[in-house]
């Protein structure tokens, strides 16, 4: 289990301006990532180093937008003027938050500028929708060029700050300490910072070490 990704919501400047100015302060150059034609949204990748990304999204006129958790959660967060989204937890084994859940993965698929579709399974998405400190979950199915390869980047993820109730978060995600998402060995790479324990829940910014020194968005 480790972060996979933080989601930016296009507010009314529109999905490419929208990313112009992350990717700028940053310092990280977008890519097209396509549509989701299960979730009506359309998305641009920010690589970054240590096989994460940044998710630029925003919702598009489609039947989907409405009906699915993702696609409901984007627009009404475009029509909120934009901002994060929430973020991301990977796994290569989805069945314990199944399990915790209640109810199975569902499948995932984007649509490539260069024709190619990129697919995996999600869950969590309407807990994020309840509480938006919490992340969803996916799992990359096989054989899948992961978002963060398809550009360079010098950029990391170094911290998430949050509204909301560490205890809450750690309950969501199984885990009985602190919260440790990294790839193998459980030590925490990206600092958690819990504020605002009593006001509205949610991911308040987002920390980034760039090539021009520390961003905070």
């Amino acid at each position: 289990m480790r972060i996979d990704h933080v989601s930016f919501v296009a507010g009314p400047e529109g999905l490419d301006a929208a990313v112009t100015r992350l990717g700028e302060a940053i310092g990280v150059t977008p890519v097209d990532g396509g549509h989701h034609p299960r979730f009506g949204t359309r998305n641009m990748v920010l690589p970054l180093a240590d096989d994460r990304w940044v998710e630029v999204v925003e919702p598009l006129q489609h039947p989907a937008t409405d009906k699915v958790p993702f696609g409901q959660a984007v627009k009404a967060r475009s029509e909120a003027g934009g901002g994060w989204l929430g973020w991301v937890v990977a796994m290569d084994d989805l069945a314990p938050a199944e399990e915790r859940l209640g109810r199975d993965s569902v499948p995932g698929n984007r649509h490539r500028p260069n024709g190619t579709e990129l697919t995996w399974r999600q869950i969590g998405v309407k807990g994020l929708i309840a509480d938006p400190q919490l992340p969803f979950f996916l799992r990359w199915d096989e054989g899948q060029v992961h978002p963060s390869k398809v550009g360079p980047s010098e950029s990391r993820l170094t911290g998430l700050q949050f509204a909301g109730d560490l205890q809450r978060l750690l309950a969501w995600l199984g885990l009985a300490g602190q919260p440790s998402i990294d790839r193998d060995d459980w030590e925490p790479d990206v600092a958690f910072d819990f504020v605002a324990p009593n006001g509205t829940p949610g991911l308040l910014s987002v920390t980034f070490q760039t090539p021009q020194g520390e961003v905070t968005v």
